[in-house]
């Protein structure tokens, strides 16, 4: 008896089998490619498809319950009314269409003059032949290909499509403006709504976004706890009872499957600037060495390329460094000392919006291997980090679908448990925090 989550990353495909206990029965992994073409990112969807095959093939299961599937947030094809790929798959950080946001936003300013963004996933439809043709999230494909139809998408993947959350609802009207046929778009339900069975009769459950499941997976479903994704780049997702908006558009809610908000963002910043920064290096072995050499007085924002998201929106924002960098030891430990100071800026516009005051900060995502980041991070917050025991966005599928849409929380309570909390020491970086903010207000990047 178990569930599967599946994750549908840009570098791989993982799925995680978990019992009712909450214990990891199996997981598998297969690689990603995409292609990249300046502003331009692309994936074939059909390589999902081979990938999850391998994965479930690998991880196996006897009497399985369910599978529910994340992916990349924005990132969709079309296809053909027979659920065919039509199109390769545009990528939820692929920019080739940041010039039309101005015209969506002139279709319905009161609804999208502060929430959409230039990479979100409707500014690419806009271009693109809807004739005959089926929008379709990466996650809804595959799970189409798991059941033999095509299926419902859910909330969650089809917010940055302009789905309207309050009124759970395609907009006719704007989409009208825009010249959309609501024909294209798929039916939304609610995230652990069944979608459909496979041939062996396993529920296939719609799932949400790889933020919202990395979320689930850090069981941070209450308001005042958070949970803090870092990987490639930077994502912060917490809980509401009320909706929380954003007059600068950088922060953006997602429906709590229980009820209220998952309101966060992701920035453009994050972990990826290390491999950029100092190609060919042994990060482990500097990791191990800026243990020794502690706090510097350097501070590097960590942009791989032009433009931020989140916790300002700065489409010109690029990366500077503040303080002396004499050695690539000093410039990987100002990397993570600036990913940590855009993570206290971002806490620090939620709550000026309203959220909940931050209570604890659940740690996923890969740069969670490094002990000494984890610490830094609960150093400058001056919170207590908890990091979960299976902190993966597949194992939040995996407690999703066992939820079976019904009391989500109390599933991951259930299910979820944290390895170990560390708590704030001294906060030697004010000064430092200061002089950044400071810096990027100097640029403008913050309006």
């Amino acid at each position: 008896m178990g569930w599967i989550g599946l994750d549908l990353g840009t570098q791989s495909v993982r799925a995680v089998l978990a019992d009712a206990k909450g214990r990891v029965l199996s997981r598998a992994k297969r690689p990603l490619s995409s292609h990249r073409d300046g502003v331009r990112h692309e994936q074939d969807p059909q390589s999902w498809l081979t990938a999850v095959d391998a994965v479930l093939a690998e991880v196996g299961a006897t009497d399985l319950e369910g599978i529910a599937i994340c992916s990349t947030s924005g990132t969709f094809l079309l296809t053909d009314a027979a659920g065919r790929p039509a199109t390769p798959a545009l990528m939820y950080d692929d920019a080739r269409a940041a010039a039309r946001r101005d015209h969506i936003v002139d279709a319905d300013p009161d609804r999208w003059a502060t929430s959409m963004q230039p990479t979100w996933a409707l500014p690419k439809i806009l271009d693109l032949d809807l004739t005959d043709r089926r929008v379709v999230h990466s996650a809804d494909f595959v799970a189409a290909h798991l059941v033999g139809h095509p299926v419902a998408t859910d909330t969650s993947h089809a917010l940055k499509t302009g789905y309207d959350l309050i009124a759970e609802s395609w907009p006719a009207a704007a989409f009208d403006k825009l010249g959309l046929p609501l024909t294209a778009f798929p039916e939304v339900v609610r995230p652990g709504t069944e979608l459909g069975r496979t041939p062996q009769g396993v529920p296939v459950y719609a799932g949400m976004t790889d933020g919202c499941a990395a979320q689930i997976a850090a069981g941070a479903l209450t308001p005042g706890a958070w949970n803090s994704v870092l990987g490639t780049t930077l994502v912060l997702k917490g809980v509401s009872d009320e909706l929380i908006t954003d007059p600068t558009g950088a922060v953006y809610s997602h429906r709590h499957p229980d009820g209220g908000w998952l309101p966060g963002g992701a920035s453009s910043t994050g972990a990826g600037v290390l491999t950029e920064l100092l190609p060919g290096a042994d990060l482990d072995a500097l990791d191990h060495a800026a243990r020794a050499l502690g706090p510097i007085d350097a501070v590097t924002y960590p942009l791989t390329k032009t433009g931020e998201r989140f916790p300002f929106v700065a489409p010109q924002a690029e990366r500077f460094t503040l303080g002396d960098i004499p050695d690539d030891l000093h410039a990987y430990a100002a990397v993570l000392q600036g990913v940590a100071f855009i993570e206290r800026l971002a806490f620090e516009h939620l709550e000026t919006l309203g959220a909940d005051p931050v209570r604890s900060v659940s740690l996923t995502g890969g740069a969670t291997r490094s002990g000494y980041w984890n610490q830094l991070r609960a150093d400058v917050l001056g919170v207590p980090v908890e990091l979960p025991a299976v902190p993966d966005p597949a194992y939040g599928m995996a407690v999703l679908a066992a939820s079976g849409g019904t009391d989500l929380t109390g599933t991951a309570r259930r299910m979820v448990r944290v390895d170990r909390v560390l708590e704030p020491g001294d906060r030697p970086l004010d000064d430092l925090y200061g002089a950044f903010v400071a810096e990027l207000d100097r640029r403008g990047y913050r309006g």
